[in-house]
């Protein structure tokens, strides 16, 4: 392989990997202020451990992507530094330190602090676990659909306007459909516990609260999540990247009236979508809000503007939605037995529950697949590609060996980590 792959596939494996802690930190941090709200103290106090645990590991594993920028994108960095440097140092200088911060005051500050400075606590938490994410979307989101900026007499990219640029519209539903990805791996996570303990019959109380917060909170996430998130989202790709609906709904032949392919195999050299199940119409109406709008096929946009891997892409996608749905599905069942009342003792939901938890992260990590994979082959969307972005002087052999020792240290970093969440799980909550 060229450096070119295997520097994608570095970066893209460290950031797979990192982001499985943010998520959880920036989804607890919700259902955390929410418990102190409750004055459900012992399960606030079990969750801001769990809470520190992910965000250590999350910062140990975020710290190789910063370095990345300047070993393996030193291209990306020079030309567009001097727009995304600025939310990132933002996110390191105030966001990081804010919730580094407030964390260690709810953790150790309880007995010194009143109620009302503990919750202060806890919405501090939030805030800047939720403004940390925000930084990081806004950079993306400039990289997806850039607006704002300038170019020199050097050709490199500058600032030209703030707001443009940090309240880009692209900005807004990115991270809203972020946000709520987190609360719903949060809440599933919560649920999971709570089934759990229930299960065992141990720390009743604590195990009653998290499953009813975690089921209502999960429910009313997963609806957000698909509507209106997801649906603004899909339709910012729809207008703005092309190619990549055309990829992700293997779609090669442009017409109205777009059918929405529910499965299928996208065969690339013979540009058809073999064996497919279709829903007449729908297709038209998700992209464009009309039932006999255009859709744009593969075959109407050049050869070079298309996603360079349409098979990982059209498969990403789809495990995205299907496994979407699987999460409303689940959480539609136990919030109705959560309104029955047999939710505490449904064996078959509970287990339902408990066995659902890896799915979030699953879905979260196809659906960052299909949003960086659809962009390709563009770095920065319509001005740098990929194969531009690099660094040239760094082998693809140098590049290969770093990625090996990543991936040794973070399945040791992996290990230590579940062995301090299950232990804090076994102890369970604590009392005041």
């Amino acid at each position: 392989m060229g450096a070119v792959i295997w520097d994608r596939f570095q970066f893209g494996f460290t950031l797979t990997y990192h982001y499985l802690f943010p998520q959880l930190t920036m989804g607890l941090a919700l259902l955390i202020l929410v418990a102190k709200l409750l004055r459900w103290d012992d399960v606030a106090r079990f969750w801001a451990r769990v809470f520190a645990i992910n965000f250590g590991v999350g910062v140990v594993t975020g710290i190789p992507m910063e370095f990345q920028f300047g070993t393996n994108w030193s291209r990306f960095s020079d030309y567009a530094g001097g727009v995304v440097g600025m939310t990132l140092a933002m996110e390191g200088m105030f966001a990081f330190f804010a919730e580094s911060a407030f964390l260690g005051l709810f953790l150790f500050g309880e007995k010194k602090l009143s109620r009302r400075g503990h919750l202060v606590a806890a919405t501090m938490l939030f805030a800047g676990s939720w403004l940390s994410g925000y930084f990081i979307i806004t950079a993306n989101a400039f990289m997806q659909h850039p607006v704002g900026y300038g170019v020199g007499a050097d050709g490199k990219l500058h600032l030209e306007s703030v707001c443009d640029f940090m309240f880009n519209r692209w900005v807004f539903w990115e991270y809203a459909n972020t946000m709520c990805a987190a609360v719903v791996t949060g809440a599933f996570v919560m649920a999971a516990v709570g089934a759990f303990w229930t299960l065992l019959g141990t720390h009743e109380v604590a195990a009653r609260r998290c499953l009813k917060l975690g089921v209502i909170a999960g429910l009313v996430a997963c609806m957000v999540q698909l509507f209106p998130t997801g649906d603004r989202s899909g339709k910012l790709v729809a207008e703005h990247q092309p190619a990549a609906l055309a990829a992700m709904e293997g779609k090669f032949e442009t017409s109205t009236e777009a059918e929405l392919a529910i499965i299928g195999q996208p065969n690339v050299e013979e540009r058809r979508l073999e064996n497919p199940i279709v829903v007449p119409r729908v297709l038209s109406f998700l992209a464009y809000g009309s039932f006999g709008a255009e859709v744009r096929g593969l075959n109407d946009i050049p050869r070079d503007q298309w996603p360079d891997n349409v098979e990982l892409l059209y498969f990403a996608y789809h495990i995205m939605v299907g496994l979407g749905t699987i999460l409303i599905v689940v959480m539609l069942i136990a919030a109705f037995a959560l309104w029955r009342g047999t939710l505490y003792r449904s064996r078959r939901v509970l287990w339902m529950l408990m066995l659902a938890f890896p799915f979030p992260y699953i879905a979260t990590t196809f659906g960052w697949m299909s949003t960086e994979l659809g962009r390709q082959p563009w770095v920065v969307y319509g001005l740098l590609r990929t194969s531009e972005a690099t660094s040239p002087r760094v082998p693809a052999g140098d590049v290969a060996f770093s990625t090996l020792g990543f991936l040794g240290l973070y399945l040791v970093v992996g290990i230590v980590f579940l062995y301090l969440v299950a232990r804090e799980i076994k102890r369970g909550p604590k009392e005041a």
